[in-house]
């Protein structure tokens, strides 16, 4: 019985680590609580801009284009449209980033749609 026990813990465990995102030191998401944490700071987001943000932030650097994230939020009530995307990266920016004119963390990729920025390389 003991045996079991131990082989559950560690499921268990290995089952929160892939509840939460983490890129690079100051950007973390937890997604069964639906809360983001940038640079310590927590900010409150739309279940569409957390999803959004998480689809993109699981693979930093990967460029998503307009339609694979209307996938990712597939199910949410929103208009369907790719450009409605944009919208909702706009409002992103305006709450996660120092500046949205000049964007560290979500970054537009012309002509394509959206990335993460990848984590700065450590020394």
């Amino acid at each position: 019985m003991a045996r079991v026990r131990t082989v559950l813990r560690r499921v268990e465990g290995s089952k929160r680590q892939s509840e939460l995102i983490r890129v690079g030191t100051d950007v973390s998401l937890d997604l069964p609580r639906m809360e983001a944490r940038f640079g310590g700071r927590r900010v409150d987001l739309t279940k569409t801009e957390f999803q959004l943000l998480a689809a993109l932030a699981r693979e930093p650097g990967r460029v998503f284009t307009r339609a694979q994230l209307l996938d990712a939020v597939r199910g949410v009530a929103f208009e369907s449209y790719e450009r409605a995307i944009d919208a909702h990266v706009k409002n992103i920016r305006r709450k996660i980033e120092p500046d949205p004119r000049s964007p560290r963390y979500l970054l537009t990729v012309f002509g394509v749609g959206y990335r993460f920025a990848e984590p700065p390389a450590s020394k």
